[in-house]
């Protein structure tokens, strides 16, 4: 897990090793391990390391590979680096180092840009062709590791943030209004190739892109699940499903303990982490350090799931740590929390995962996560509506109970400067171009596809990736194994959406699992403190909005901004967030990402 960045000449001059250093250094915590600049031709890279696998300086970065002419930085983790070294090795490669940035090299130079097709793992790398300076950028299949891209004539820029390109300058930071409508309609996800900036793009998910020396390049979607039926898998009945089910996350889990150094676990005591935990203690791992978090009470709402936690960490006797943040350190965290995010996340649980990563850091470098079950197995409350919903319906229906609020009223929130077209939905037509599709059978297959493989991807990954790095802790996440994921993408519906959502996986955890656990109601990361706006937190929100900066800005209809005032905490969107903290959370993250450009 690291940081990687890289300028990209196209105009016969050197590329600017300064912007490149600035970039690196700008992603210190990413990596705080080590660092490095590599330059050829007209290409040069960036590299800052958090030593997971080989811990010697031959596992540094950039990665250098003078008789095979490539050169490589990655961030991420390949769980099968093992097995394909024995592979390349009996085609004659030689090793100089244990990484696995290695054998993406040796991969490469092997299968080209299809070695994608053979890594399993998270990962997002650049790859010099140092002979012919053609560079290949590539992204997981899940969009575990980010990769975002700022391109001007005659250059092209990426790294694995925003912070680190805004650091190198000249970048267009006027507002993408496509972006703009997704964030305030499409519950604050953007979806690849847009960030808020118009001037910043990411690199979709599952993605390969090949540029030439002298500019051109070349896009290719490498990997897309089916939603659908798997002639293979007819005859499988409930019980097979549960079986198979928790094989795929068995090996997953399995997989995610490569590293060098020990493997945690961040345990909610919801039945995602505490499987990941069971299914660890399984393979026989003793002293399992596990660590969950809690805060205090605040608007009637409880501040911890402690009582579920505390009953996994028994049951399977981890080394268990409970982390208590009391209200005193929750609100000086707020604008840290912001400040780290790589583009605007409006859901509260981030400061739990900001502060979390700050406290498990102190004792552990990597840990397993339960995320994306929810999203790959139909565990939330949008699912079940969409059960009978025709397949032509599906947009509409999830609209409705996904979307934060209509086009009209994301217009009636934004002032005109950043108004789309009033007859264009950004939003609408992306998810109904999405979902509309073929290779989703049933409208939930439909709303399933577009969560995995985008929502997912924008929200929560992203979510877990940033907080975790921000305090140098790589996040591994079971859930997101590419097989798994293919696995439960053919999985009846209707096996998924049973006994509250994700049936299958609570069925096939009863025999590893507490009954408490699994029959529990879902519960969510609580940050009551965040979710109820008073206080200093609404002192902050209110200062931020009514900043010179935020009205020189002039992002909100002012009467929009009063009627959220006269009542912070009683206007919800369509899933219950905070409008205020909403539109709060943007203008504060803007703020953040111009203090990094200011002179």
């Amino acid at each position: 897990m690291c940081g990687v960045c890289g300028e990209i000449r196209f105009d016969a001059t050197s590329p600017d090793i300064s912007a490149v250093d600035a970039m690196t250094c700008e992603m210190t915590r990413r990596g705080p391990d080590g660092s490095g600049v590599f330059a050829k031709g007209s290409v040069a890279l960036g590299h800052r390391r958090l030593k997971i696998i080989d811990l010697t300086e031959r596992g540094g970065q950039p990665m250098v590979d003078p008789e095979l002419a490539l050169a490589l930085v990655f961030n991420g983790c390949i769980y099968n680096h093992r097995e394909l070294r024995r592979e390349l090795e009996a085609k004659g490669y030689r090793f100089f180092s244990h990484a696995d940035s290695e054998v993406i090299l040796k991969a490469f130079h092997a299968w080209g840009p299809n070695c994608v097709d053979h890594l399993i793992g998270m990962f997002a790398f650049a790859v010099v062709d140092t002979d012919s300076g053609t560079v290949t950028l590539a992204r997981d299949r899940l969009g575990i590791k980010p990769l975002y891209i700022a391109e001007t004539p005659g250059r092209l820029r990426f790294a694995s943030s925003v912070q680190a390109l805004l650091r190198a300058g000249d970048v267009d930071t006027s507002i993408d209004r496509v972006a703009l409508h997704h964030y305030f309609s499409f519950h604050a996800v953007v979806p690849a190739p847009h960030t808020i900036y118009n001037g910043i793009r990411k690199l979709p998910p599952a993605t390969v892109r090949t540029i030439t020396p002298d500019g051109r390049s070349i896009e290719r979607r490498y990997w897309e699940p089916a939603f659908e039926p798997h002639p293979d898998r007819a005859d499988w009945d409930e019980r097979r499903w549960q079986y198979e089910i928790l094989e795929s996350l068995r090996t997953s889990v399995r997989r995610r303990m490569v590293a060098d150094v020990p493997v945690g676990v961040l345990l909610s005591g919801g039945v995602d982490s505490s499987l990941v935990v069971a299914l660890l203690a399984e393979q026989g791992q003793h002293d399992l350090a596990t660590f969950s978090i809690g805060f205090d009470s605040a608007g009637g709402e409880s501040g911890d799931e402690y009582a579920y936690s505390d009953l996994i960490a028994d049951t399977f006797a981890t080394d268990h740590h409970k982390i208590h943040i009391g209200t005193d350190r929750l609100l000086p965290a707020v604008p840290d929390t912001i400040a780290a995010m790589g583009e605007p996340m409006v859901s509260h649980d981030c400061v739990a995962f900001y502060l979390l990563s700050e406290e498990v850091s102190k004792s552990i470098k990597v840990v397993q996560s339960g995320q994306g079950a929810d999203e790959i197995l139909g565990g939330y409350s949008w699912y079940p509506p969409l059960r009978d919903t025709p397949r032509a319906d599906t947009t509409k229906a999830y609209a409705n109970a996904f979307f934060d609020r209509s086009h009209r009223a994301v217009l009636d929130i934004l002032d005109e400067r950043y108004h789309v077209d009033a007859e264009y939905d950004p939003s609408w037509e992306f998810a109904l171009a999405h979902q509309s599709a073929p290779g989703a059978r049933t409208a939930v297959d439909a709303a399933l596809r577009l969560d995995t493989t985008v929502m997912l991807v924008d929200d929560p990954v992203k979510r877990v990736d940033t907080m975790t790095m921000a305090w140098g802790l790589e996040a591994r996440v079971p859930f997101l194994d590419h097989e798994f994921v293919e696995l439960a993408a053919t999985c009846p519906p209707d096996l998924k959406l049973a006994h509250g959502g994700k049936g299958v996986l609570k069925q096939a955890s009863r025999s590893m699992l507490p009954a408490a656990v699994i029959d529990r109601t879902k519960g969510y990361f609580p940050v009551p403190g965040i979710r109820h706006l008073d206080g200093g937190l609404l002192d902050l929100v209110t200062d931020t909005l009514r900043s010179s900066a935020a009205v020189d800005r002039g992002l909100y209809r002012p009467a929009a901004l009063d009627r959220l005032f006269d009542d912070p905490n009683g206007i919800r969107t369509t899933l219950d967030g905070n409008e205020l903290w909403q539109v709060a959370l943007l203008e504060m993250w803007l703020q953040s990402m111009e203090a990094i450009t200011a002179p």
